[in-house]
């Protein structure tokens, strides 16, 4: 556990992505092996449930370190953070503390991260009780920075600015396999508390596990002009849908599910279950999960309703019908084809689309967008159309039409490139469209987490309803540090009022807030919800006067809502 708080420690103060590998690389080659299979479960969101509630750790932190439930509230107020306020203001550890509370259990010795988190799970349907004693226990024989780590653990708040490349590259340099070997064998629905490290990198793994996905590959956004890529003729372009990416799986006839998170979704789209039926076996299929009606994408909060339900009503299915829209192959006939080019891949997924199972698979839009085909709902799979275009000229008018029919822009794949591993560059890119935009003024603000706990971070922001102001989002992100630390003082100089750990603020900063997509709403205030709103630029040439208005976004509704 001292180990991998000390990585914890590591990670988390370092901004150079050198220094982070080189501490994960060190770990690998020093930590236990049952230790590794955890910390590679950890990073890739494998992480226990959580035995106990925020308020029951305060609870047992303020009995502990016996101090009055007003203080504890002022010091996690001040520090923003959970689990680091327990840590700092438990005792340190000494012979007198312990021997202060005779109570307590606290001779059981846990010194691997593995043994906290296998008992985490095996005190999961245990009583309070026994969970404050082994909790309490864990406190006393560990030092500030492990009861840090311990109670992000407990908590369910462990999340380190460590991607999964990243992991997978660590691992590279201490075992003989290839990154792109790795990043497939630690993919997929394996226990953490069953694997051994041997296990998990093995072959055999990956011949054993049906429902294994293969890495993802990813793309980055485009930003130098299209024909800094070289002849038209040598890319193809496709929407790029506002869904959930993912993976369908035909393997040992089952049929298995994954998001782009390593979430195994089967159970919750039951329409893709007629799929096991008719799809060829040891077929996978790269596209997005989307919720649409006669193919036209629905608001992505629709698709959010079914994402956290473990039962669908036929309600839900009714009013957010789930469809699977392809755009490569994986696999076919249990051969890995991720090697061969996108046009070979590209042919044989329309071969398998295009069999007597899916026909009647395209109609047009009853708009001005007819010139592109899309799928109707019939049947849950459906090819993503590839778009026709003869110069970067053309492509770019077809873009202006994305947000239309409910694309984010376009995706830009090389005809000639194999299916890589993770994030690369030149091969695929994203070019999304231009964000909408709004002026906006604060009126809350509540203090961030991980290492801006301490500082106002996240916003919540209002336009102009006559003389009210109606709050319409929360953004957390587009600021520098040094804005950040601006907008932190005007908060701590101008806060009205507090409640809890939120301050509302005089309405005088103002700040053009950007998302990418916008959507009627019962649920809000305002009634819309913006997709991925984040703050664009501080407008220190605006005062509050000079915001938008809720008429501005309701006519932003009317142009651009699904």
């Amino acid at each position: 556990m001292r180990l991998f708080s000390e990585l914890v420690n590591k990670l988390g103060t370092s901004t150079k992505t050198n220094e982070k590998l080189d501490a994960l690389s060190q770990y690998f080659s020093l930590a236990n092996s049952k230790d590794k299979v955890w910390v590679i479960a950890l990073f890739s969101g494998r992480r226990p449930r959580r035995i106990a509630s925020g308020s029951l750790l305060a609870a047992w932190c303020i009995e502990l370190a016996k101090l009055p439930a007003w203080l504890f509230d002022e010091c996690y107020h001040t520090v923003g953070d959970l689990a680091d306020t327990i840590a700092l203001l438990l005792p340190e550890q000494s012979p007198e503390f312990v021997s202060s509370l005779p109570e307590i259990v606290s001779s059981q010795t846990l010194p691997l991260l593995s043994n906290y988190l296998e008992k985490i799970i095996a005190l999961e349907k245990e009583s309070e009780e026994i969970k404050k004693q082994f909790v309490i226990s864990c406190w006393l024989q560990m030092n500030k920075e492990e009861r840090f780590v311990f109670n992000k653990l407990l908590t369910g708040a462990f999340r380190i600015g460590v991607s999964q490349k990243m992991i997978v590259n660590a691992l590279a340099k201490t075992v003989d396999l290839s990154a792109s070997v790795i990043a497939h064998r630690i993919s997929g629905n394996w226990d953490p508390v069953a694997a051994t490290f041997d296990e998990l990198l093995s072959e055999k793994a990956t011949q054993t596990d049906f429902s294994k996905p293969y890495p993802f590959y990813l793309a980055y956004a485009l930003e130098d002009d299209l024909h800094s890529l070289g002849e038209a003729n040598e890319w193809q372009a496709e929407w790029k849908w506002d869904g959930i990416r993912g993976q369908i799986i035909k393997r040992n006839n089952e049929l298995f599910v994954w998001s782009r998170g390593e979430e195994l979704m089967t159970d919750k789209f039951p329409e893709y279950e007629i799929l096991k039926n008719t799809l060829p076996d040891g077929t996978v299929i790269d596209g997005e999960i989307i919720s649409s009606v006669n193919g036209k994408p629905l608001p992505f909060a629709l698709l959010q309703t079914r994402i956290g339900r473990k039962n669908i009503t036929k309600k839900q299915l009714v009013e957010a019908p789930i469809t699977f829209f392809a755009y490569d192959l994986l696999e076919y006939n249990g051969e890995d084809w991720r090697v061969y080019p996108l046009e070979v891949r590209r042919k044989k997924l329309e071969e398998i689309i295009s069999l007597k199972n899916f026909s009647n698979q395209y109609q047009s839009f009853d708009s001005a967008d007819t010139q592109y085909p899309m799928p109707n709902t019939q049947y849950p799979l459906h090819l993503s159309p590839v778009l026709n275009f003869d110069t970067w000229d053309a492509l770019t008018s077809i873009r202006q039409s994305a947000r239309n029919i409910g694309a984010e822009g376009l995706m830009l794949k090389k005809k000639s490139s194999p299916y890589e591993v993770g994030r690369k560059r030149g091969n695929w890119w994203k070019w999304k469209i231009d964000a909408l935009t709004i002026d906006a003024v604060i009126i809350y603000a509540q203090k961030g987490s991980g290492r801006r706990s301490n500082l106002y971070t996240d916003y919540t922001f209002a336009v102009k309803d006559r003389d009210k102001l109606v709050p319409f989002a929360k953004a957390y992100s587009g600021l520098t540090d040094k804005e950040f630390a601006q907008v932190d003082a005007f908060v701590k100089r101008n806060s009205l009022e507090k409640f809890g750990p939120v301050r509302t603020v005089k309405p005088e900063l103002v700040f053009e807030i950007a998302f990418e997509g916008i959507a009627a709403s019962n649920r809000h205030k305002s009634g819309v919800a913006l997709r991925f709103p984040r703050i664009h630029r501080w407008r220190k040439d605006k005062t509050p006067d000079e915001i938008n208005t809720i008429d501005d976004l309701k006519k932003m509704l009317e142009m651009y809502g699904k």
